[in-house]
C-alpha cells in the first residue's frame, strides 16, 4: 500500500512537471535568475520541509531524554521489586 502511494505521488509529480513547464524569474537579495517552475517548487518544498525537521527537532530531542529517564526509572524499580 506504502509503494502505490509512492508511486501515485511520483506519477502526480511527473503530470505536474509536464504540465508546467513555462520558467519564472526568481528575485533574490543578489541577483535574479530564470529557473522551471517545477525547480521552484521543488526547492520551497525542500527548504520547507528542512525547516519544520529543525523545529521539531527540539522537541524530539527532549521525548528521548525523558524517554531514556523513564526507562532509567523502570529498571531501577524492578531492580527494588526483586528483592521483596
Amino acid at each position: 500500500m506504502k509503494l502505490l502511494f509512492i508511486l501515485l505521488l511520483m506519477l502526480l509529480g511527473a503530470a505536474f512537471t509536464l504540465m508546467n513547464d513555462g520558467n519564472v524569474n526568481l528575485n533574490y537579495y543578489f541577483g535574479n535568475r530564470e529557473l522551471p517552475v517545477p525547480v521552484v517548487i521543488l526547492g520551497a518544498v525542500a527548504v520547507g520541509a528542512l525547516l519544520g525537521l529543525l523545529a521539531a527537532l527540539r522537541n524530539i530531542t527532549r521525548l528521548r531524554r525523558e524517554n531514556a529517564a523513564l526507562r532509567r526509572e523502570i529498571r531501577s524499580h524492578s531492580r527494588d521489586t526483586d528483592y521483596l
